[in-house]
């Protein structure tokens, strides 16, 4: 079987030498390689540390590992040994970008610290991904928890009278991956217009900072309090979610339109025209009176019942789903959330989640499933041989 290399796509032709590990470097190259880029994921002996994150798993690999690996080849070198060393080098001098996410000093024996890499490649793209930066903060350890502490987002997510909380999966990991991935993508369009390579440096902290967005601007711009406010928003309300006569019903009231909407949906229109309910920062501050207003009245109806009433009167309303029911929903709705791809055996049809992105080229490809450790190192190989050096 030859290397995989995608057919099509508005990347295809560029290869990828991912040397990242975890989650945000794999999750900026699974976008690469969803848009056509030839990615080669270089594992150590031991393979990802997220192919053994279990529970949950399909078969034997982590569902963890499988949610950002696909479409690439995998190759497992050991680079103390000299002749892996030099594969990893032989790649690199075939590849258009270099990527990676280890503790900065790391790679140095190797010949990888990005002055090394610029010396010798000049023309790649290095994208550097690290926890808090290569300045002061360079030895700190990246994990995403740590990062969701040092940022300040656990204390300002949580009940208002509980302890500070962590969000659901690793957000600043994908964030920062995200990150990434645009600015490969904007030093590829560069390289092409002005030529030559670049080091690209992401760090976590700084992403986190960066997409708190309103928190982190109220930090740095005002000196208003950054209390925790649960399930509400800071400066808007209602916004959030609202017991119905079953469950919660969530409703996003963003303007004085759509509470004048909700307030005569519930058959209480009289509450837009009160002075302490007339516009926003005045809802903000009298949210207490305002919210067993709207309590009694949504008390009357189902969840339902009153999600199908928002919703025809253009109302932004959503029931609470669990994932699964999420995915369903996604499906109701045409957005077809889930391909399925086989793995190298044929013995499984293994479901992904969709790329979000589409376009109207079809440039997204869902081509090869996650590959197994050193699954490709045969076409890699042979890859190499027939690939002159860039």
């Amino acid at each position: 079987m030859a290397l995989q290399q995608p057919d099509g796509g508005p990347l295809e032709g560029i290869v990828v030498a991912d040397f990242s590990r975890v989650l945000a470097g794999p999750y900026a190259t699974m976008i690469l390689a969803d848009l056509g880029a030839t990615v080669i994921k270089v594992e150590s002996p031991a393979g990802d540390d997220t192919r053994r994150w279990v529970p949950p798993k399909r078969g034997e690999v982590g569902t963890y590992y499988l949610s950002v690996n696909r479409n690439k080849n995998s190759i497992a070198l050991d680079l103390k040994d000299p002749e892996d060393l030099q594969t990893a080098y032989d790649i690199i001098d075939r590849a258009d970008v270099l990527i990676d996410n280890f503790r900065v000093g790391s790679l140095d024996k190797f010949g990888l610290d990005s002055e090394s890499v610029a010396r010798r490649w000049p023309d790649i793209i290095h994208a550097k991904i690290t926890g808090f930066g290569e300045r002061e903060g360079a030895q700190l350890p990246g994990y995403d928890m740590l990062i969701q502490a040092a940022s300040g987002f656990m204390s300002v997510t949580g009940d208002p009278e509980g302890q500070p909380q962590k969000a659901g999966y690793a957000v600043f990991d994908v964030f920062t991956g995200l990150h990434t991935a645009v600015g490969i993508l904007s030093s590829l369009l560069r390289r092409e217009k002005k030529g030559g390579g670049e080091l690209i440096s992401t760090n976590l902290l700084s992403a986190a900072l960066s997409s708190m967005v309103n928190i982190s601007s109220a930090a740095v711009a005002s000196e208003a309090p950054l209390p925790r406010t649960g399930n509400d928003h800071t400066s808007i309300f209602p916004y959030g979610p609202f017991p119905a006569k079953d469950r919660d019903v969530v409703i996003c009231v963003g303007n004085d339109k759509q509470f004048a909407t909700l307030v005569d949906a519930l058959g209480a229109p009289h509450l837009a025209e009160e002075e302490r309910f007339g516009s926003v920062e005045k809802r903000n501050a009298n949210r207490e009176d305002l919210r067993p207003l709207l309590n009694e009245r949504l008390a009357e109806r189902t969840a339902d019942e009153w999600i199908e009433v928002f919703r025809a009167r253009g109302l932004p309303a959503a029931p609470i789903l669990s994932v699964r029911e999420a995915v369903g929903f996604a499906e109701e709705l045409g957005l077809e959330p889930v391909v399925r791809l086989p793995n190298r055996e044929g013995t499984d049809e293994v479901p992904y989640v969709a790329n979000p992105l589409e376009l109207s080229s079809g440039g997204v490809r869902y081509t090869k499933s996650a590959p197994e450790l050193d699954e490709d190192r045969a076409d890699i190989l042979e890859w190499i041989a027939a690939t002159p050096r860039r």
